[in-house]
């Protein structure tokens, strides 16, 4: 990912922002220019960065080995987490244990790294989750 585009999504990744429609009260996540209920008047919406587990597979090959994947430590936990105030998104589920997942189980956002390209390169962070 592109330097300018890290540096545009950090508002987004590092607190959880979306949009929310003035019109139908609707909240997004990522952020929308229009709602579904056709609506552009939106404002920036701060979630709490709490919710539950909807479904999650653990991943136990990587894809590949390279320095640029945020997922190349195996296994790793990925989640589609409800948030608490509506909308659904992917994201890893990180310091628990394979006994401690299960569907419905209740969730909390935490701030990480989430890769480093290579020795002297970006480091980006954002969101991730863990179980409350």
């Amino acid at each position: 990912m592109a330097i300018p585009r890290i540096w545009r999504q950090i508002e987004e990744k590092y607190n959880l922002v979306g949009t929310l429609c003035k019109d139908c009260k609707k909240k997004h996540f990522p952020p929308r220019e229009v709602c579904s209920c056709g609506c552009y008047d939106l404002e920036k919406y701060r979630f709490l960065g709490k919710g539950e587990i909807v479904t999650y597979t653990v991943i136990r090959i990587s894809s590949e080995d390279n320095e640029d994947t945020p997922f190349r430590n195996i296994p790793y936990v990925l989640a589609i987490v409800r948030l608490d105030e509506g909308p659904s998104l992917t994201a890893q589920i990180v310091q628990c244990s394979e006994s401690e997942l299960m569907i419905g189980k209740k969730v909390e956002m935490v701030f990480r790294k989430l890769l480093e390209k290579g020795e002297k390169g970006v480091i980006q962070y954002g969101y991730k989750f863990r179980i409350a």
